[in-house]
């Protein structure tokens, strides 16, 4: 039995899920709101049984080739002086395998384009399951039938309100974050800078491989809705909401206008009671976004899209795939959700004092012995799932 999937989204999890189809006999379209893949973003990393995912693709080497070559992070005060430093290692806090999501995307992308057939431009505005089919309505393109639909388009997904919209519950953490790429500086090296001002306010500039720097700007604030606002009046609050930061804040304020890929976003979890409803279902930060504090999203969309497209390979039936993909996927979701409402607070203090501690505190860490202590607090359980072998083979 041969399936016609439609995947929305070709971020992480889409064109993971469309390689891992393509793999056991089934075909696979993906649609792109975008007009072409989406390269812009911050840095990602492979690790645990997302690393492992990637090597079942055959993809680790490729994806070394394309790292950031970052050495790893270190805390800086108003002075940049260094306050704490922790070096790239394996599966650590800084990982071994770190690179942009734009370059994994374009990875993905160039590794499955041959087998999977690519839409860009459009997308979904109708799902009408009819038990023995989706028909799918676009924005541009003619209505098509598909057998299968996964939505793997983010967090906030808007194809997924369409038919998830009254179990979708959104956990936010009262944090705001910009991102955006700005020319590099005399003083940006191989080592990712982290530093901390008065005001729960965070400044990080990391190194990337393609003689830029990515610049962070993360936040608490008690207003929700500013993920709302224009491009323009985010900007415009981040100026005012920064202008007495100190260190290099002001260098990152100027570049931000002219910056090609200022992205603002309200930091959250999506939780979900299920993933999929008849013969429509999520993947990746559609279904269940842990949030960049957990460290877990690019593992959780690698595992996720590699489990749900093995399950409909072994499965004949979809509702049984789809239930199995849910019981080995629940637990390791999980694990990547429990993300303290107080662990932004921690990393963000409100005043110098605060600040000071926090960076003794991450100096200590860098010690061996209480690094090995606090490394079962700040490494993520990216390991915590025994992966399934599954077979290429079409389903019967």
């Amino acid at each position: 039995m041969s399936r016609n999937i439609l995947i929305s989204g070709a971020g992480i999890a889409g064109p993971a899920l469309a390689y891992w189809l393509h793999r056991y006999g089934m075909s696979a379209t993906v649609l792109e709101r975008a007009p072409e893949p989406r390269l812009g973003g911050q840095t990602v990393d492979l690790r645990g049984a997302g690393r492992t995912v990637i090597e079942r693709m055959g993809l680790e080497q490729a994806a070394r080739d394309r790292v950031t070559r970052e050495e790893g992070l270190r805390f800086v005060d108003e002075h940049d002086r260094i306050r704490a430093s922790f070096g790239a290692d394996g599966d650590g806090f800084v990982t071994d395998l770190e690179l942009l999501r734009g370059e994994l995307a374009d990875l993905l992308h160039r590794h499955t384009r041959d087998d999977v057939d690519y839409v860009f431009g459009d997308e979904i505005t109708g799902l009408t399951d009819t038990g023995d089919g989706v028909d799918v309505a676009f924005r541009h393109g003619e209505d098509r039938r598909f057998d299968l639909v996964v939505l793997a388009d983010g967090l906030r997904s808007r194809t997924r309100d369409l038919v998830f919209a009254d179990i979708a519950r959104t956990r936010s953490f009262g944090l705001y974050t910009a991102y955006f790429t700005i020319p590099r500086g005399d003083s940006d090296e191989r080592w990712a800078r982290w530093y901390n001002a008065p005001g729960r306010r965070v400044v990080v500039l990391r190194p990337d491989n393609q003689g830029t720097t990515r610049a962070a700007l993360s936040f608490l604030y008690p207003r929700p809705g500013l993920d709302r606002l224009r491009s323009p009046a985010q900007q415009d609050f981040l100026y005012r909401h920064y202008a007495d930061a100190g260190w290099e804040t002001p260098r990152v304020l100027d570049a931000m206008g002219d910056s090609p890929d200022f992205h603002f976003e309200s930091v959250g979890q999506m939780r979900l009671e299920q993933w999929s409803r008849g013969r429509i279902a999520l993947v990746g930060d559609a279904a269940y976004c842990a949030s960049p504090l957990s460290g877990m999203g690019t593992s959780l969309a690698l595992v996720g899209a590699y489990v749900l497209a093995g399950e409909l390979g072994r499965h004949a039936g979809h509702h049984d795939a789809f239930r199995a993909y849910e019981t080995i996927m629940r637990p390791y979701v999980i694990q990547a959700q429990k993300v303290s409402w107080f662990a932004p607070r921690l990393a963000s203090p409100k005043t110098r004092i605060g600040i000071r501690l926090l960076t003794t505190l991450a100096g200590l860490a860098t010690k061996p012995a209480i690094g090995r202590l606090t490394r079962r607090f700040t490494t993520p359980p990216a390991d915590a799932i025994d992966l399934p072998a599954y077979h290429a083979q079409t389903p019967s």
